[in-house]
């Protein structure tokens, strides 16, 4: 329930590690809850750099959850 006290951004650690777009089995939905409480629980600038970073690699490479 606490990820509803946070403010959304604009990318997150589930989406740079694949869990995005479309929730096709419990597994997604599971595992995006797992980021997302991670991210919560951790945060610190540095990961918000590594999450930015890994969001920029994402844009030039690509990823196939990305629509």
């Amino acid at each position: 329930m606490f990820r509803h006290n946070v403010k959304p951004g604009v990318t997150g650690l589930a989406q740079v590690k694949g869990y995005r777009g479309e929730i096709k089995n419990d597994e997604d939905i599971i595992n995006r809850i797992k980021y997302d409480n991670f991210y919560i629980e951790n945060w610190s600038l540095v990961l918000d750099i590594r999450i930015i970073f890994q969001t920029m690699i994402n844009v030039f490479k690509g990823q196939k959850e990305a629509y």
